[in-house]
Parts: structure tokens; C-alpha cells; sequence
């Protein structure tokens, strides 16, 4: 891609920029969905097209295009010089970057199958098989399915002298059975809700979540939640499940961490942060047992936050985000850690596509497991009265990332270190460093999961973007639990 990146980047030189970098970007997707023993959707996507970011005078300059002639690379480079002039001239003051090394990389996310050589009609074949399991359960009255994969090549070239190349995969499924009966509506989702399961994974993913087999069981069980309990309201200590504290992770720890949130730069659409710059270092965030990194590694795990580089050229990285309790670390890019006194960019700027400026995003923003041996039985088992809630229905939490409410599609009454029964519509409460503070107990590496939440909305225009988040089952004392949706 040469042929386009050096004419970008000598046009953006020549005509004053003391920074550019140039992506080039090919995405290729595809989105299938089946809805009571139907296709319901089914649409395949192709996007190529290129970007060139300048500093000119101090200030930013962004320009995109699909015209991939040296004509139209060149008028771009041009056009994101303009727009950096103009904004030089309302400007605070100059933008300074983390220095940074050149570096050329090539990188390609691990699979197995490539998910595009699995044809459409075999994805169809999988979703009407995942429908017609749900759909046997009497009293089912809608099922939904949905299996999604994306390929993402990118080529990076700035006047630093980077040259990356980078290759991502990733893969979504799952399904919910929903149970209508008099004014109420029951649902049960697997593997998660919003979509299920995601991961930088090839097809393989498909084959490892067993999507046939628990089909029934997650229909079974939305219709039994008919004839659940009322979630009971008052004080209790409470167990999250996997994925419900991976999204417990993602609205109270990985949006207030993102550094362009605290300085103000997304208050007109995201909201800010309670994390302001004098609680870093200073403030006890969660117990002693919370360990929160920001990790884009793979070895951290195949995670949608997972990959070689950034999108202005920096190699993945792990933050500390909390350790032992002790809050340490913001998302940051080369422009926004100067500000808080870092020498280093921490490599989380990542857009959307082509057509969009990088922004600070999430990486895998995850809960390090427990230290010592313990499964959900063992934790359970050591609970004398609690509730287990399992799966995200609903969340609600203010624009800093303070006071929550999160809804579950099932909870499960412990007593004596049992189960004893099923309970409907439960949810729970808390300000957000109360609630860490309370955790007392988290599940072993066993039982830890890298969940992936594709559809994270962020940014004028928007974009949505994936993100990872690692948790295992943990426990929580005395939190506020309620009722989110009565029922009659």
C-alpha cells in the first residue's frame, strides 16, 4: 500500500505538517439473523478507503476517502492540512504527543477457520437449528438468532517512519427465547445477552459456545421464570455471574478510565467521569482482592480489545488499572498522557473504519481472577443468604459513571450455601466505589471468562466499536437489591 501512503504523507509534509499518519483499511461483514423459524435478516458489507491525520501550527487535521487514486490520496493529504489550519486558529494551545518509537509490525489475530469459508447457507442451516430447539418448548413465544463475523485489514504509515500491517477477525453469536404470558414478558439469553458471545476468533468460536445443545435448556428456563418468586428488595449480599460483572465492568470501570471522558474532550455526548486527575493514585477504588487491567495483549486472551497496534501505531500494551484497591491508570493516547504527567501513550486510540478519527476506546478492561482455588459451587456454598444473578437485562447509570442500577433475567435465592430457588426480575443498586469496596470473594482462573461486548457507542459522529472484558463469578456484600420490573 505504499502507493498510497507515501504520496499521503509527502503532501501533508511538503505543505507544513510536523505530524501524519495514513490508514488504509478493508472491512469485510457479514450479519445473519433467524426469528421464529425465519431468516430474519441476512446482509453482507465491503468497505475500503483510507485516512491521513496531520498536526499543522499545533493543531489536529483529519481527512477521509473512498478514492483510493493518487488524485484523490493526494487532494485528501491536502484537505486534512486545510482542516488542521482551521483549527490551529481556534486552538488552546499545541498538541504534544508522547514520543513514540517507529516500529514496523505485522500482525494477524489467531483462528483457526477463516469465518467467511463457512458458507451463508450453512450459517442459516445452524441459526433455523438453534430456532427450532428453542421453538419446541411449549410456551416459547418468540426466539431470536443471530451469528455475525468481520474482517478487518489495515495498513498504518506515518511520518515517523511506522509501517504496520494488521489482520482482524472476529466472531459473534447467540440467541434469546422470549416467554409472553398475560402482561408479562419473560426472556433468557445464551451465551449472554446483546447479541451472545464475541471474540477475535475465527469459526472456531462457533463450534466451542455448543449453541445446539443449551438451546432448549435457555427456552425451558424463560418460560419457567413465569412461575418464579418475586425477586425480594432490601439488603443482601449478591453473586455475579461472569458475564453480568463483565458488563458491571465495562459502564462503572471502563468508561470513567477513558482519559478523553475525565479532560472534558466527549462531556457534549458520553458524559465525563468521577475519576478526576487527583483521584489517580490516591483513591481506594475497590477492596484489596480488586485487580483491574487495561490489556490488549494477546496473551491476555482473544478479547475484542485484543490486537498488535493501536491506530496511531503503538504496540499493545497491559495498564494497571487498579491494584489491590488502589486506582492507577486511565485509558490514554499519545496526545492525552502528556497530561497527566506519562511518558507513554498507552495504546488504546482505535476508530470505527476508515471514514473515522481514532478515539480513546476500551481494550480488555478485565477483573484479574481470584488468587485462590474457588468455583461458583464453592462460593455459593460459603454464602449463608444471598442472591445469584445471572445475565444483563437492563442498565442504567449516570453521565460520571457514579450511580448505577443493573436488571438481571434471573436470580437465584441462596440459603444455608444452597440454591433453594429461582427468582424473577431481579436487580441491584450501588454507587460505584461503594460497590467495589464490597466485593469479598472472586472465582479462580477456572471460572474466569473474556466476554466481549461488540456494540460500544462512543464519539460525534458516533462510533460503535468492540471492546473485552474478563471476569469470574464474585461475591458482594450487602448491596441494595430491588425490583427493576414489578410485574403483576
Amino acid at each position: 500500500m505504499n502507493h498510497i501512503m507515501q504520496p499521503a504523507l509527502n503532501v501533508a509534509t511538503v505543505r507544513g505538517a510536523s505530524y501524519a499518519d495514513v490508514r488504509v483499511i478493508n472491512q469485510r461483514s457479514r450479519a445473519l439473523t433467524t426469528k421464529n423459524g425465519k431468516v430474519g435478516s441476512a446482509s453482507g458489507s465491503e468497505s475500503f478507503g483510507m485516512n491521513v491525520r496531520v498536526i499543522v501550527d499545533g493543531a489536529w487535521g483529519f481527512a477521509a476517502s473512498e478514492d483510493l487514486s493518487r488524485q484523490g490520496v493526494e487532494a485528501t493529504a491536502a484537505r486534512a492540512v486545510e482542516i488542521s489550519r482551521a483549527s490551529a486558529s481556534v486552538k488552546r494551545k499545541d498538541v504534544q504527543l508522547a514520543p513514540e518509537k517507529a516500529v514496523t509490525g505485522e500482525w494477524t489475530t489467531p483462528h483457526k477457520i477463516d469465518p467467511f469459508s463457512i458458507s451463508v447457507e450453512q450459517n442459516i442451516e445452524l441459526l433455523l437449528k438453534i430456532d427450532s430447539e428453542m421453538r419446541a418448548v411449549p410456551g416459547v413465544t418468540l426466539a431470536e438468532a443471530n451469528l455475525n463475523f468481520n474482517r478487518e485489514e489495515q495498513w498504518f504509515a506515518s511520518s515517523e517512519g511506522s509501517d504496520i500491517h494488521q489482520t482482524k477477525y472476529s466472531s459473534g453469536a447467540g440467541y434469546t427465547a422470549y416467554a409472553f404470558a398475560g402482561n408479562e414478558i419473560q426472556k433468557r439469553s445464551y451465551p449472554n445477552s446483546y447479541g451472545g458471545q464475541w471474540q477475535n476468533k475465527g469459526y472456531e468460536l462457533i463450534e466451542e459456545l455448543r449453541l445446539v445443545q443449551n438451546a432448549r435448556r435457555i427456552a425451558e428456563e424463560a418460560v419457567a421464570l413465569h412461575h418464579a418468586d418475586q425477586c425480594p428488595e432490601g439488603t443482601f449480599d449478591i453473586i455475579l455471574d461472569s458475564s453480568q460483572l463483565g458488563l458491571q465492568i465495562h459502564e462503572s470501570i471502563g468508561h470513567p478510565i477513558e482519559l478523553d471522558r475525565v479532560l472534558g474532550m466527549e462531556a457534549n455526548f458520553a458524559g465525563t467521569s468521577f475519576l478526576t486527575l487527583d483521584k489517580l493514585r490516591t483513591l481506594r477504588y475497590g477492596s484489596d482482592i480488586v485487580n483491574v487491567v487495561a490489556d490488549a495483549r494477546q496473551e491476555h486472551g482473544p478479547g475484542l480489545g485484543t490486537f498488535g497496534f493501536d491506530d496511531e501505531g503503538v504496540p499493545a500494551q497491559c495498564t494497571p488499572i487498579i491494584r489491590n484497591g488502589l486506582f492507577t491508570g486511565y485509558l490514554s493516547s499519545r496526545e492525552t498522557a502528556p497530561m497527566i504527567g506519562e511518558s507513554r501513550s498507552g495504546g488504546t486510540l482505535r476508530a470505527e473504519g476508515w471514514n473515522r478519527l481514532p478515539i480513546i476506546r476500551m481494550t480488555n478492561v478485565s477483573l484479574l481472577p481470584g488468587e485462590k482455588p474457588l468455583t461458583l459451587e464453592q462460593l455459593i456454598a460459603s454464602t449463608d443468604h444471598g442472591i445469584l444473578m445471572q445475565t444483563n437485562r437492563s442498565w442504567s447509570i449516570d453521565d460520571k459513571r457514579f450511580n448505577f442500577q443493573f436488571g438481571c433475567e434471573i436470580g437465584w435465592e441462596i440459603k444455608g450455601g444452597k440454591r433453594v430457588r429461582a427468582l424473577k426480575n431481579p436487580s441491584y443498586s450501588g454507587i460505584t466505589t461503594e460497590f467495589w469496596n464490597a466485593l469479598d470473594a472472586i472465582c479462580s482462573r477456572d471460572e474466569w471468562t473474556l466476554w466481549g461486548t461488540p456494540n460500544c457507542g462512543k464519539g460525534q459522529p458516533q462510533q460503535v466499536i468492540g471492546t473485552g472484558h474478563g471476569a469470574a463469578p464474585s461475591r458482594f456484600k450487602n448491596i441494595k437489591v430491588g425490583s427493576a420490573y414489578k410485574g403483576s
